[in-house]
């Protein structure tokens, strides 16, 4: 524990989060969404046009191994080792179903730019063809049956050609008749052994009938695909070209490596002036540590992901202007969600993994000190249950009750809910057996702060409210708005003296439920840039809400109008360096002894935002407020403003007041992440 101002402090480091490396993902121009694919068979969905709000997560399961990604229209499909074609329901956050492919492990999938057939690549060596059709697939028939696996497929716009990346080769077919009118013989290399066989993990098939390779002898190769003749070769790396990815206009492609490098090549003329143009390599990327796995070339940027978990967006900059932030680099390493769940009663905490989740009592310190001063524990924190979910579904969400007396977590499959009794010696918990049949299809659950009901998140929108007793629970109501929306609900947030819920969705609209009368009490107007936190005041009853542009906005409920502080903030303006930030808050909350407080905090920064004083003009300067209190008063009260910022803290998952008025402060270290993730399978040394 530590003081900070008027506030002890737990720092909470033993939260073992480790994200899932990046296995596939898949970038969809016309919405402007990013589908990624993890190790662990979780899907997240990421709204580029929406300061990359990770706005989805569809939660893996064991067993399911995703190795490729496609977009056809606003549907989402993967496909894996396991042999199967599976859809996504984007609006319940769950597979729609899986279709067999009869082939065994499925490598790649890719549809033709029609949207009218998906081809998959089978470890038996056929490419099988499948009809989209408007609410399934059907399977339509198998192109000629080649001796190898098939590992890569790119169709030919025109969509009456696919290329295949094979074993040693290339193949070309005819999708109408399904023979092979081509064969391309890839080169093993300079240096590798002539016994083993190169891997074409990856092919693009460009207008031109241009095909471009990378594989595993690490070479980038542009072939003729009229011809089939080899027009040039680009030795980029000594191990593996893993992947490939084309911007929209086929002039640029990038190539990401297995030694974390990506590299940009460019279709360009030699010399000025000349008519002719070749593939030239023109940059290198080095953004990871490890294996890049999975590429995408927008319009401005390289987004990247591979084995060390990040998700790196890399502006182009002669794509986009220069000091913008636009032109900024960014690189996701955390989820844009909680994972943590705080007993502010109990003094408990409840972490969430794929597969169990622990809950945690915190430690115990009876000083006070000075600020920045570590305080002596007298009890250290403790381990308390570590469980273990049953079946093969990984967990969507979970909750603790503020009293700690109740637990309860979602898969995509069934809701559980545990009565937990706490002394200080001991701990037992007890399975609650029988839940309401509507507690179905949840994606968000949520305890009121007297801890007497549960709210869960379901379909369409909709919010099934139970009440809890000392043994088991019983259905009272579905809340449901008008709107008509039926994107899911990603926060809920009761208020503390529990006549209100305010629920947002990834439509962007933020709903509040009277909870006395059980109905829609009002809807916030409409903003453009999804909620990334809410909450709602507990003594002025106004509700505050972060969104991922980042802009603030306080709404009265009693007024059903934006208050007279945010209409100032929204007439003055955010600062620029508030408004740069490239993680999204995702926790809002407030001190009971300071009205005027608003505390939030994204995974950099936590942050006091005192409405009693001014607002931040543009060229105020954002001091830490362990520098702020060192500076002559003069200038401290000059440089004084309503945004206090502190920045001592590495690397955020949560931050939470408890009942004594004491801060819960979660953390995950970039570097203790890394420390924990496996050796790089290949690794550049100084001058080789």
């Amino acid at each position: 524990m530590i003081q900070m101002g008027e506030f002890k402090v737990h720092r909470v480091r033993f939260f073992d989060y480790m994200p899932s490396a990046i296995r596939s993902m898949a970038f969809n121009s016309h919405t402007e969404r990013l589908a990624v694919a993890r190790a662990d068979g979780a899907v997240e969905i990421f709204n580029f046009a929406d300061n990359y709000f990770q706005e989805k997560v569809i939660a893996g399961r064991d067993g399911r191994s995703i190795e490729a990604l496609c977009w056809v229209g606003r549907r989402l499909f993967s496909a894996g080792l396991e042999g199967e074609i599976t859809e996504y329901d984007l609006e319940n956050l769950r597979p729609r179903y899986s279709i067999e492919a009869y082939g065994g492990p499925i490598w790649t999938i890719s549809s033709n730019s029609q949207g009218t057939l998906l081809a998959a690549g089978c470890e038996d060596g056929t490419v099988k063809m499948f009809e989209i059709l408007e609410d399934r697939i059907q399977f339509q028939t198998n192109l000629s049956r080649q001796k190898g696996r098939i590992i890569s497929l790119s169709w030919h716009p025109s969509g009456a050609q696919i290329a295949a990346g094979m074993m040693d080769m290339i193949k070309i077919f005819d999708s109408e008749t399904g023979q092979a009118t081509h064969r391309l013989l890839v080169d093993r290399g300079v240096g590798t052994s002539k016994s083993r066989e190169v891997v074409v993990w990856s092919v693009a098939f460009l207008n031109d009938h241009t095909i471009i390779s990378g594989d595993s002898a690490g070479k980038v190769q542009i072939w003729d695909g009229l011809t089939g003749t080899l027009i040039s070769t680009h030795l980029v790396t000594k191990w593996d070209v893993l992947v490939l990815a084309i911007s929209q206009d086929e002039s640029s492609v990038i190539a990401g490596t297995s030694e974390g490098t990506v590299v940009q090549f460019q279709f360009l003329p030699s010399t000025v002036g000349q008519q002719d143009k070749f593939w030239v390599q023109t940059r290198t990327f080095k953004n990871h540590s490890h294996d890049v796995r999975a590429l995408v070339h927008t319009d401005t940027a390289v987004v990247s992901g591979g084995m060390d978990t990040q998700l790196v967006v890399r502006p182009l900059l002669d794509k986009v202007e220069k000091n913008t932030q636009e032109s900024a680099l960014h690189k996701i390493a955390f989820p844009h969600r909680n994972l943590v769940s705080c007993a502010k009663k109990a003094g408990l905490l409840l972490f969430q993994f794929p597969d169990h989740l622990e809950l945690w009592r915190l430690g115990e310190s009876d000083r006070n000190g000075t600020p920045g001063e570590s305080l002596p524990v007298k009890r250290k924190p403790e381990k308390l249950i570590q469980l273990k979910i049953k079946g093969e579904d990984h967990i969507c969400c979970s909750a603790l009750s503020p009293c700690g007396s109740w637990l309860a977590y979602a898969t995509v499959a069934a809701v559980r809910l545990y009565r937990l009794q706490l002394s200080s010696s001991n701990v037992s918990i007890q399975k609650v057996s029988k839940l309401p049949r509507e507690l179905k299809s949840v994606h968000q659950l949520c305890f009121s702060s007297d801890s007497c009901r549960l709210f869960a998140s379901s379909s369409f929108s909709s919010v099934v409210v139970v009440a809890l007793d000392q043994t088991d629970c019983k259905y009272l109501h579905t809340l449901k708005h008008k709107s008509g929306s039926k994107q899911p609900i990603h926060i809920l947030s009761p208020s503390e003296d529990g006549q209100w819920l305010a629920t947002a969705n990834t439509d962007c609209e933020i709903h509040v439920f009277n909870l006395r009368k059980m109905k829609l009490h009002c809807s916030v107007p409409a903003y453009s840039s999804c909620p990334t936190a809410v909450s709602i005041h507990p003594t002025s009853g106004n509700l505050v809400s972060v969104h991922a542009d980042q802009q603030i906005f306080e709404f009265s409920l009693k007024q059903k109008e934006y208050s007279v502080w945010s209409r100032q903030l929204q007439r003055q303006g955010l600062h620029p360096l508030w408004l740069q930030r490239d993680t999204p808050v995702t926790q809002i909350t407030f001190n009971p002894n300071n009205p005027a407080h608003i505390m939030l905090h994204d995974v950099f920064m936590f942050c006091i935002i005192d409405q009693s004083l001014p607002l931040p003009e543009a060229k105020s300067k954002f001091y830490n407020q362990r520098i702020l209190r060192s500076l002559p008063e003069p200038q401290r009260l000059r440089e004084s403003h309503a945004f206090k910022a502190c920045k001592n803290f590495q690397h955020l998952l949560s931050v939470n007041l408890l009942e004594d008025l004491s801060l819960v402060v979660v953390e995950r270290p970039l570097v203790d992440i890394v420390c924990q993730l496996p050796a790089p399978v290949r690794q550049k040394l100084f001058a080789t």
